[in-house]
């Protein structure tokens, strides 16, 4: 299929279903920009090592770079969430249920947010395309049991691997640092830390950024009359739209996020936030290479929980743990049943 950026401009003129799929599917790239990315400076904020407005013009551009970059170089996130599901031959029903699974997105994430539900755009995205998938196929037929077992072990990736990292580097800097003069040592881990959180700004876009690739670049294969994007290079202007979308929903900012995940959590001095910015960019990265999509705010807090855990564990605070099994327990199977209901009604009446 013709993957220019000439023909999808024509595509999406003559097609009004990819229009509301590209407009849905930026609209939530924005929001991720903008709600995900302020994870990642959080640290370096509330540690006094950047300003608020440094930091976020620093995350919005790494953010950019993640996406761009990382696509470029190993795009099998994106190929996973594409491959994860099968909407069938009928190209222009599957059109629909992605469509009616990006919009139960909307509503799952405004819904919970007045209820108070905590909420994670990945595990929203993986949910809602499973749910239209399993309604357009009325089964689980329309479900890749091999790709979506991933998903299963990037709930557990971003625990071990988020906490089993912040605790180790932790403890060694600890170690390596014990006998060094403390004023030294702050002023090498305040430089340390600008770095640790644009490498975990970059590989944010680098994850989340595939992750909204993938369900765009699988819309315009059914555009196309394809059911799968299967052989098909993800061209270079759709990494930049998708990289320049997430970029400015970051610099919007989300100071309450920042305040939420760099301070109520665990209160930390620069040494252990570049421990867990690092530890959580670390997750990210190897999450990345083997395909496995995660969710970057998890794997964020559990490295800070895991470099908090080094002092003790009564630092923590377990109300935000609870947050995080809450959003397991209710995204997959909300968002699911919204998606697989909006599909049917969508398919209904279009």
């Amino acid at each position: 299929m013709d993957v220019s950026f000439s023909a999808f401009l024509q595509e999406i003129v003559s097609n009004p279903a990819l229009f509301v799929t590209t407009l849905l599917t930026i609209g939530v790239i924005f929001v991720n920009g903008w709600t995900d990315a302020p994870n990642a400076i959080a640290t370096c904020i509330t540690t006094r090592c950047m300003s608020v407005r440094a930091a976020i013009i620093m995350s919005a551009a790494f953010n950019f770079l993640g996406v761009l970059v990382m696509t470029h170089i190993n795009s099998s996130v994106a190929s996973t969430i594409s491959n994860m599901v099968d909407f069938g031959d009928n190209t222009r029903n599957a059109m629909i249920a992605l469509c009616a699974a990006l919009f139960s997105i909307v509503v799952y994430s405004v819904g919970a947010s007045y209820f108070g539900i905590p909420t994670s755009e990945s595990h929203s995205l993986i949910a809602g395309i499973t749910g239209a998938a399993i309604a357009i196929q009325n089964g689980l037929g329309g479900v890749n049991g091999a790709e979506w077992s991933k998903v299963i072990y990037g709930l557990f990736a971003s625990v071990i691997l988020g906490f089993g990292s912040g605790w180790i580097i932790c403890k060694l800097i600890i170690i390596l640092c014990a006998r060094l003069d403390r004023r030294k040592t702050n002023t090498f881990f305040k430089g340390a830390q600008i770095f640790g959180a644009a490498a975990m700004s970059f590989m944010h876009g680098a994850q989340d950024g595939q992750k909204f690739i993938g369900v765009l670049f699988l819309g315009l294969a059914f555009s196309h009359g394809q059911s799968d994007v299967t052989g098909t290079t993800i061209p270079i202007w759709l990494m930049l739209l998708c990289s320049i979308v997430m970029g400015l929903g970051t610099s919007v900012g989300g100071e309450k996020i920042i305040k939420s995940v760099g301070m109520d959590m665990v209160k930390l001095e620069k040494y252990q936030g570049f421990s867990a910015d690092l530890a959580a960019a670390f997750g990210l990265f190897v999450s990345s290479v083997f395909g496995v999509p995660v969710s970057t705010t998890h794997m964020k807090t559990t490295a800070i929980m895991g470099v908090g855990a080094v002092r003790r564990l009564s630092s923590i605070n377990f109300s935000v743990v609870k947050d995080m099994v809450l959003t397991w327990v209710f995204t997959f199977p909300g968002c699911g049943l919204i998606s697989f209901i909006m599909a049917k009604i969508f398919i209904m009446l279009f």
